[in-house]
């Protein structure tokens, strides 16, 4: 005989109003990379599913269950944003009436600590300070009101991010589900001196059209930012698979369907023991920490990683085959002057155009000006990095080339 469980009230509140609805949530990402994320969502989500590039990210109507999905999966989204309310209010006693009415037991458990992320546009409430402390007096007072004892809960970890938009007098509440910014995948203990993020270097090979079968080559791998995101596409691995995200501390949380979807997902996950990513970098302390965490995450099977230099290296002492080279040089004041950096770049693309006749590739410019003396011919998109405007491009090189 089974005992049966009764569910108190707020449970009953929580699985109506945020676990079996639908509700907006809203993928973030860096400029330029809208399209991209959309697409990704397009072939996650199920066919049908309302959604919309909108500033500064993606926005589509789901479930808590596509929340769990999209985090889990997306390779170029920053962090993911489940709406709670919208109203409009153009002073501040507007906005302490309608906050009082946010039932925050439903998002957020007992003694959570929360940050409140405010910004404002064409909104009488400018000041951003005074709107995060009336959030923040808003969720204490609700906990204060509402002893929720009947709730035997673990003490929050986790400092859950609430974001707070002012538009045109309108205020958006939204709680991240991300936690850390999803390009931590959990993988690299360290930072090289030439960091791509790992959102960057999945969306370059995404537009470059790599498919996860054939050789890629990271020649400058610092540390291994594109071998690594070309492994996880190429073993079928979700990126969020090695870490833990905020939503892991919300009220609605379900451990068993998390635990389902991570099962469903390990299934999926593509086995070899023959490398064909190869990542390579003169630094041999960076080589040797990437090769740590290539072993530690079991990820040696497909990436075989060496201490050599770009210059002295040909492509055909790993592969026979043509593939993809994925390439970052450095520039600016990681070489001390602009007329360095500016070198080593146009050697950088000498030797491609010597060593990696018919190969794709993708390669990372300062600048336009540099970009466009790139003796191929390549598309080139302009994506933030490091606080800069670079140019991305992405091409074949030509096997021959006419003098």
């Amino acid at each position: 005989m089974t005992r049966a469980t009764t569910e108190t009230p707020l449970k009953k509140r929580i699985k109506r109003h945020v676990i079996g609805r639908e509700r907006l949530f809203f993928a973030a990402t860096a400029p330029g990379l809208e399209t991209i994320c959309q697409e990704e969502l397009k072939v996650l989500l199920p066919s049908g599913t309302p959604m919309a590039i909108v500033e500064g990210g993606v926005e589509f109507k789901g479930r808590l269950h596509d929340c769990y999905l999209a985090n889990l999966n997306l390779r170029t989204a920053n962090r993911l944003l489940m709406r709670i309310e919208s109203f409009h209010a153009a002073n501040f006693r507007e906005l302490e009436k309608k906050l009082t009415a946010v039932p925050w037991e439903l998002f957020l458990l007992p003694g959570t600590p929360t940050h409140i992320r405010v910004t404002a546009r064409h909104s009488r409430l400018y000041h951003k300070d005074a709107v995060a402390g009336r959030v923040q007096t808003s969720i204490a007072f609700c906990f204060a009101q509402n002893e929720f004892s009947e709730e035997a809960s673990p003490e929050p970890t986790v400092t859950q991010q609430i974001f707070v938009r002012l538009s045109d007098n309108r205020v958006t509440l939204s709680i991240d589900s991300s936690g850390d910014l999803l390009h931590k995948r959990g993988i690299k203990p360290c930072t090289a001196k030439a960091p791509i993020r790992e959102t960057l270097a999945a969306a370059a090979l995404i537009l470059s059209g790599y498919t996860g079968t054939e050789p890629l080559v990271d020649p400058m791998c610092g540390s291994g930012t594109f071998a690594i995101e070309a492994a996880l596409i190429a073993r079928k691995i979700p990126p969020g698979r090695f870490r833990d995200f905020a939503f892991m501390q919300w009220p609605s949380f379900q451990p068993k369907r998390w635990q389902h979807m991570i099962q469903a997902a390990e299934k999926k996950i593509v086995r070899t023991n023959t490398p064909f990513i190869f990542a390579s970098d003169r630094d041999d302390r960076a080589a040797r920490e990437l090769e740590d965490s290539v072993t530690q995450h079991d990820l040696s099977g497909i990436i075989a990683v060496s201490i050599r230099d770009f210059f002295d290296l040909s492509p055909t002492e790993l592969t026979n085959s043509p593939g993809l080279v994925t390439l970052n040089p450095p520039f600016g004041r990681r070489l001390g002057s602009r007329r360095e950096s500016e070198a080593l770049f146009l050697s950088v693309c000498e030797r491609l155009q010597k060593e990696y006749k018919g190969w794709k590739f993708v390669l990372i410019a300062p600048n336009l000006r540099l970009a466009g003396m790139v003796p191929f011919r390549s598309t080139t998109h302009l994506l933030p990095h490091g606080g800069l405007k670079v140019a991305l491009m992405t091409g074949r090189i030509p096997d021959k080339f006419i003098s």
